[in-house]
């Protein structure tokens, strides 16, 4: 559960997809040993969601971000903030 949470949370900086497949893995070992024991399902289950949502929310981000690069690759060169923020604006809007 620790590191599904902890995975969400970095999720944005693409390290949350890793702690998120760990997490899962965990997490499904001890979804796995509570049908055993019946101790601690709930947490195990809390595990096992926020760590597929950390995954979930890494590959998203790091689909925008490849989209983002693509879109903005002419704009990579420029010789000013200024004249990037604007390139960035021109390939984004289609203006």
């Amino acid at each position: 559960m620790v590191l599904g949470i902890i995975g969400l949370s970095t999720s944005i900086v693409f390290i949350g997809g890793l702690l998120g497949v760990i997490g899962l893995v965990l997490g499904l070992i001890a979804l796995r040993t509570t049908r055993r024991t019946g101790a601690g399902r709930g947490m195990s289950i809390t595990g096992v969601v926020t760590s597929s949502l950390a995954i979930v929310v890494s590959v998203l981000v790091a689909v925008f971000f490849v989209w983002y690069a693509n879109k903005t690759q002419e704009c990579y060169q420029p010789d000013s903030f200024q004249q990037y923020k604007q390139c960035v604006h021109q390939q984004l809007t289609g203006k």
